[in-house]
């Protein structure tokens, strides 16, 4: 499988808590589908402590994987939104 692009998309979007609407990333979204993961170099500003977590309500919103050989978070369906 091929790697993600080197180059960071221009769209920026904010990633908040679907549960308490805290804010967790700021990220370079490619595609104008739904979020299904987040590749860890795309992370422009993380807000959370542990990864994966929540930092206000402490809730798991994702997984941290490997797709297509780069290190990423897989995004727990109905966990998070985005803007």
């Amino acid at each position: 499988m091929a790697k993600p692009r080197k180059k960071l998309p221009e769209k920026s979007v904010d990633i908040y808590c679907s549960k308490c609407n805290a804010q967790l990333f700021q990220y370079k979204k490619g595609g104008k589908g739904a979020l299904v993961k987040c590749f860890k170099e795309r992370i422009v500003k993380d807000f959370t402590s542990v990864p994966c977590q929540c930092p206000k309500c402490e809730q798991v919103f994702a997984r941290d994987t490997l797709v297509r050989g780069t290190p990423a978070y897989k995004v727990i369906g109905g966990k998070v939104w985005f803007k």
